[in-house]
């Protein structure tokens, strides 16, 4: 039977934990009371603390009797995590929390499937919510008041987040309209390949488009493991330049994990891998001052990157795509990886280019289902994302 679960320290948030799980249950949804505090619960719960901690790859005591709050919340955090990856019954979760209780129970919310409903009432709500949302779709609720013993507006605050919850449950989106969903990846520098892609595939899938700033790539990948998608086509594989050289847009070390996991029909390129972002220019850091810079706004600056970072970023690139055993296409446009990057472009530079396609056909292994093909165009050239759709449809037909 799928249930509601509701999440909170019932050592410290018993009441309010008590009068949420009770007001779900009004609307006739099923819930599961989960306790995820550090000391003994005060109300009647479903699921201990215990039996949350159990699942801490150190056991119960690396989470339990803990004297410092602030390992404790954090090794509660690891526990319910990987509680939250064993369950199959969770139809919908939501949380209350302070700041303890609002870092451990999104640690878990953040793990379940995009589309699976999950609110958040926090005292952290109205603030900066970046490090608890991530890239997931948790609903950040503001608690208003503290949580410390129930009020007439913490009543009224718990009263419609619990029918918010009962309501995403018992009333879930409409079927998709049929069309397979693929993932794209896209810059402004690489918009007009991105969008002639996208113009081509639209009457067969369902074309997301997600801008390379480091949370798209991560929520492009999110939803692969979410099985979310039937393919992806990558062709801005810049937030990679970000994380091996300190830009402000950066993938994580995880970038093209979830490619190899789920070996999805995978195509590639090279799109912005010419640039770190950095934010206005006196942001940019020292050791990088006499650099070929070009600013994008006042805000964004761009730094050109050079033959040794390219041939980083290609080695980069290629070992982890060497991990995916589903099939892969990468493309590499000779004549220029983004609209800087071009004859006459502030971003020129055939050298640095050159040592970036090299490091890749060294670096990606090829066998019948991985492929490298270099192209006499460059990457906004109409051709190339016809040979882009080319490539994704040859994929995906096999």
């Amino acid at each position: 039977m799928k249930r509601i679960y509701v999440v909170g320290t019932a050592d410290t948030k018993g009441e309010e934990l008590a009068f949420l799980a009770d007001a779900i249950t009004a609307t006739g949804a099923v819930v599961a009371r989960v306790d995820v505090g550090t000391r003994g619960a005060t109300v009647p719960i479903d699921v201990s603390a215990e039996e949350v901690a159990g699942h801490h790859p150190g056991g119960g005591s690396a989470v339990l009797g803990i004297d410092d709050r602030g390992t404790a919340v954090a090794a509660m955090a690891v526990a319910f995590t990987r509680f939250v990856q064993s369950r199959t019954d969770i139809s919908g979760m939501i949380g209350i929390g302070g700041g303890g209780g609002t870092s451990i129970v999104t640690s878990g919310m953040r793990t379940l499937s995009l589309g699976l409903p999950k609110i958040m009432v926090s005292t952290l709500a109205s603030g900066d919510t970046a490090p608890y949302v991530d890239v997931s779709d948790i609903v950040m609720m503001p608690s208003v008041t503290d949580m410390a013993g129930l009020n007439r507006l913490s009543r009224v605050v718990l009263h419609n987040a619990a029918q918010a919850i009962s309501g995403m449950v018992a009333k879930p989106p409409p079927p998709p309209d049929g069309k397979p969903s693929i993932g794209l990846t896209m810059f402004g520098v690489t918009t007009p390949c991105v969008t002639s892609i996208a113009e081509q595939l639209r009457s067969t899938y369902d074309c997301m488009v997600f801008h390379a700033t480091g949370t798209g790539g991560r929520t492009m990948e999110k939803l692969a493991d979410s099985g979310l998608l039937s393919g992806v086509i990558d062709i801005t594989t810049t937030e990679v330049c970000d994380l091996l050289f300190g830009g402000v847009l950066p993938a994580t070390e995880d970038r093209f994990g979830a490619i190899a996991r789920t070996r999805l029909p995978y195509v590639g390129s090279v799109g912005a891998l010419d640039m770190v972002n950095f934010w206005a220019r006196p942001t940019v850091p020292e050791r990088y001052h006499g650099r070929l810079f070009y600013e994008h706004n006042l805000n964004v600056t761009l730094m050109r990157t050079t033959s040794e970072e390219s041939r980083k970023i290609g080695e980069w690139i290629g070992a982890r795509l060497s991990l995916c055993e589903g099939p892969v296409r990468f493309l590499i446009p000779e004549k220029g990886v983004s609209a800087l990057d071009i004859e006459g472009g502030a971003f020129f530079d055939p050298e640095a280019d050159a040592a970036l396609f090299e490091a890749i056909e060294r670096a990606i292994m090829p066998t019948d289902t991985r492929r490298v093909t270099r192209l006499p165009l460059h990457i906004n050239d109409p051709e190339f994302a016809e040979a882009a759709v080319a490539a994704f449809l040859d994929i995906v037909r096999q």
